[in-house]
């Protein structure tokens, strides 16, 4: 699922990310194309012990009058929610094969598991329908 991170850098330093969505959770780079999985991993030990919901992604346009947000840049990062609780349950399920043909395809499109993208997308329905 895409976050918002909120990226700062001083000469001389890693860059650092704050995730808005996520009070808290914090990650760092050395170079800024190596954020993505720094804020993976970030995302894993935060909420690896918490048994909170993790929340829905905000946009980086509600965060732009914050104080906290200037003087950076915004980046949106995929967070693979299925890899941040680490207790996974197997299960069997019957969907008719063309949902599951769809599924596999969107899934492959956006470089997710098929297990990922249901999952995640209970976890959008849920928190849509407030749980």
């Amino acid at each position: 699922m895409l976050y918002p991170i909120y990226v700062h850098h001083e000469a001389g330093s890693a860059y650092g990310a704050t995730f808005p969505d996520f009070p808290g959770c914090f990650a760092a780079a050395d170079e800024v194309q190596d954020l993505t999985k720094a804020a993976q991993d970030a995302v894993e030990a935060h909420f690896g012990i918490d048994s909170d919901p993790i929340p829905a992604p905000t946009s980086p346009a509600a965060w732009a009058n914050d104080e906290d947000y200037q003087g950076g840049f915004w980046m949106m990062v995929d967070i693979d929610l299925s890899k941040v609780r680490a207790k996974a349950v197997r299960l069997n399920i019957t969907l008719p094969e063309r949902l599951v043909h769809s599924i596999d395809a969107y899934a492959a499109r956006h470089h997710l598991s098929r297990s990922a993208f249901l999952a995640s997308a209970a976890e959008r329905a849920m928190q849509a329908n407030g749980r």
